[in-house]
């Protein structure tokens, strides 16, 4: 890790600028005082000793003393100072908390993964912070799920047999319950319901060794107990998908309600979009003016699931965002009814769209996502073409590959014949 020396005033500290990997400016006034300036642009304050006394031999600690925003400069400098002096009496505490980490509680290590750990672990976006939707639902899945079940435990004493039992009590329902709340973008009172089954399962134990991976980091736990129990954590590969016959009813079924009249013609355009460019459900509910550019026929998204993205759009997806009278007062493409934020009226119309077009439930718009996909590729696109710019839908070509091999349904089918 790249070190750099410099008083740590406000000035300094606010100039730090992220690098490509991490880095650590020490104070060059007190001795051991430190800040880390994270690839993500998180800056903590922390403190650098040797334990026990000192000397070479001595155990070097890092003892994080808080995020820059909680704590200005000053107020960071005068614990490091106060932390500073207990070791130089002889005390050690960073290993004090070590042991108190030690000694945490489930629960009490998802509320600490929640405030400093809740960072992309691998891929593309490795060391990034989640996306707010990512890290609401996946602290959700842990508290409603894990806290119950397991959360008095210690952390310690997990064990990968702990971790297949938990598996199955969350598969079984055991966790599942509902109570009046708050819900939603609006933050309404509704009835909230938390489920369980196979799915939540392997949902929730992908979230929860994240947990126990961040725990090993920390050296709270040395292994990872999820790593090893005999569960199955990944999700099955799609093995619906759409027949041509039924993208044309699918298509058939939007006209029909938009022709009734009683349907907000911003929900049916939303749906159509993801029909005739595959993309996520967020990306197009989301998009925003400055990222569409009907001219070179591509959308310009800032910000998806794998970074900045350029999907390529068709000749019907280009006509449709055409002919949509752009509301000033939004920078999106698809503005609320009331407020400054995105339309979100889209649940409602899935259920009556699969119901006109005589689709069973199991059809959700990532099936929808996956049908498009594996269309595409499977009628002889590039797969450079499928994924546009790099990273275009998927962060991998093994994932593209997936579709080729699931979709050998589609070959010699067009994605232009969809709709």
């Amino acid at each position: 890790m790249k070190e750099q020396k410099a008083r740590l005033s406000k000035r300094v500290v606010d100039a730090a600028e992220p690098a490509s990997s991490r880095y650590i400016i020490m104070d060059d006034e007190l001795a051991g005082f430190g800040l880390r300036v994270g690839t993500s642009g998180q800056k903590t304050y922390f403190i650098r000793y040797r334990a026990n006394g000192g000397g070479r031999k001595a155990v070097q600690r890092f003892m994080s003393l808080g995020r820059h925003g909680a704590l200005t400069p000053e107020e960071a400098r005068r614990e490091a100072r106060k932390q500073l002096g207990a070791v130089a009496v002889g005390n050690d505490p960073g290993g004090n908390r070590l042991t108190a980490r030690k000694e945490m509680t489930v629960t009490e290590l998802i509320e600490l993964y929640a405030e400093e750990g809740c960072f992309i672990r691998r891929g593309i976006r490795q060391g990034e912070p989640m996306k707010p939707t990512t890290k609401a639902f996946t602290l959700a899945r842990l508290r409603h799920h894990v806290a119950p079940l397991i959360g008095k435990r210690r952390v310690a004493e997990l064990g990968p047999g702990d971790i297949e039992r938990f598996f199955r009590d969350v598969e079984q329902g055991k966790s599942a319950r509902s109570w009046k709340g708050p819900a939603g973008r609006t933050k309404k009172e509704t009835t909230v319901k938390v489920r369980g089954g196979e799915g939540a399962a392997r949902k929730v134990v992908r979230d929860l060794s994240a947990v126990l991976t961040f725990a090993r980091h920390r050296g709270i736990v040395t292994e990872n107990a999820a790593q090893t129990a005999a569960v199955r954590k990944v999700d099955g590969r799609c093995t619906r998908f759409l027949t041509l016959a039924e993208f044309q009813r699918f298509g058939a079924a939007l006209d029909a309600l938009e022709a009734e009249g009683e349907t907000n013609p911003k929900a049916i355009n939303i749906v159509r979009l993801w029909t005739l460019t595959g993309c996520r459900r967020n990306e197009i509910a989301g998009l925003k003016w400055s990222e569409v550019d009907i001219e070179h026929g591509v959308l310009r998204l800032d910000d998806t699931k794998t970074g900045r993205s350029i999907r390529p759009l068709g000749a019907p997806a280009r006509a449709l965002l055409a002919a949509i009278q752009r509301e000033t007062h939004s920078p999106y493409v698809f503005p609320a009814e009331s407020g400054e934020g995105l339309f979100v009226g889209t649940k409602r119309l899935w259920g009556q769209v699969l119901a006109k077009a005589e689709l069973g439930a199991e059809v959700t718009p990532h099936v929808l996502r996956h049908s498009v996909g594996a269309m595409a590729a499977s009628s002889g696109e590039p797969l450079l073409i499928c994924r546009g710019d790099p990273r275009q839908c998927h962060a991998s070509d093994a994932m593209l590959n997936r579709y080729v091999r699931d979709g050998e349904l589609f070959a010699g089918n067009g994605a232009n014949v969809v709709l």
